[in-house]
């Protein structure tokens, strides 16, 4: 019913994400329309085209108009001149309330350097209370933090049977929570031509269990503004080499662009800068650019070598990233207090 009230009004669905519809007009100027279940966000050009769309909305549904974005989803929102932020300190406080650690001691890091569990550690009795502790984290990690993605998805591979040992490193986390509520994502406007930045990583055979190996990447829109976009995940397979799994990660990078340029080419007319992927990995790079039969990577899934057709139609830029520099390294790994003040910038805008 949503949807056919705004096509009749002249709204456009997004092809890629269908819950953003988008008005375009000489004389109105853009109206964005982003949807969630029953809770909608209305950004537009002036008062007078938003004012248009709340008052057509309001004589179908019955609508509460809340004003100026500030709250949404578990969300705060502040706006200034040329920035937006973004927090969860509210939802944190809830966090920390809800497992009784609102007066626990801080810590630096989202977890130890090493997370090492043993296999003989002792079950937890309440199995529930850690679902209900990493389902929330998860959530966190989803929509402001990508400073927590390593150990949230370490932890979120362990609902099925946590143990003891699971659980402190949790309360870890909440520590973690504690010191840094008041972390946000800053959106700057900037005096330079928009366009992806992606950063592509892998820890080579990090499980002990099972030796898969960890992709993590991240994507912005500008040096000088947070991160749009992050994940850490566990590969589907074992890589038999560094190479293999740098392989594997840049193919789930490469394609989180390609959705995000399908997404901005939806929502406005802007031409944005062509795609750039930051990779640390020189053999990774090597096998792209060179994409000849090598005896090492005959076996490597052919889904995976969409990734030369990509870069070799110039549609994004494969460029050398070093190590040190690479902000994706704490999305992989357990970071140091170190690293994690070093990409702050890059990861929140500040």
């Amino acid at each position: 019913m949503l949807h056919t009230c705004l096509v009749d009004d002249n709204f456009i669905q997004n092809t890629t994400d269908h819950c953003v519809y988008i008005k375009d007009s000489k004389e109105a100027g853009k109206v964005i329309v982003v949807i969630w279940v029953d809770d909608l966000i209305i950004a537009a050009d002036n008062n007078e085209s938003l004012d248009k769309v709340k008052n057509m909305l309001s004589t179908r549904f019955k609508m509460k108009d809340l004003g100026r974005l500030k709250y949404f989803l578990g969300m705060d929102f502040s706006q200034s001149d040329g920035c937006v932020k973004m927090s969860q300190k509210r939802f944190v406080e809830k966090i920390l309330e809800r497992f009784d650690m609102q007066q626990c001691r801080t810590r630096e890091t989202p977890c130890d350097t090493k997370l090492d569990y043993s296999e003989d550690a002792p079950k937890m009795s309440d199995v529930k209370k850690y679902r209900e502790a990493v389902g929330s984290l998860i959530y966190l990690t989803t929509c402001t933090r990508p400073d927590l993605c390593f150990v949230v998805s370490k932890l979120s591979q362990h609902f099925a049977d946590p143990t003891e040992e699971h659980w402190v490193t949790v309360k870890h986390v909440l520590r973690y929570l504690r010191g840094t509520a008041d972390k946000q994502l800053c959106f700057r406007k900037s005096g330079e031509s928009l366009g992806l930045l992606a950063y592509s990583d892998a820890d080579w055979a990090a499980d002990t269990s099972d030796r898969r190996s960890t992709t993590g990447y991240c994507v912005s829109m500008c040096k000088d503004s947070s991160l749009v976009s992050w994940k850490t995940k566990k590969q589907p397979t074992i890589a038999l080499s560094t190479c293999e799994a740098e392989y594997m990660a840049l193919a789930l990078t490469i394609q989180e662009c390609i959705y995000l340029e399908q997404l901005l080419r939806g929502i406005d007319t802007y031409v944005y800068k062509k795609t750039i992927v930051y990779e640390d990995n020189q053999g990774t790079i090597a096998l792209v650019r060179n994409p000849v039969r090598r005896q090492r990577c005959k076996h490597v899934d052919i889904k995976y070598h969409f990734i030369r057709s990509t870069i070799r139609e110039d549609k994004m830029s494969l460029v050398y990233c070093p190590t040190d520099d690479m902000v994706t390294d704490v999305m992989t790994k357990p970071a140091s207090r170190l690293k994690l003040s070093k990409f702050a910038g890059v990861m929140f805008g500040v």
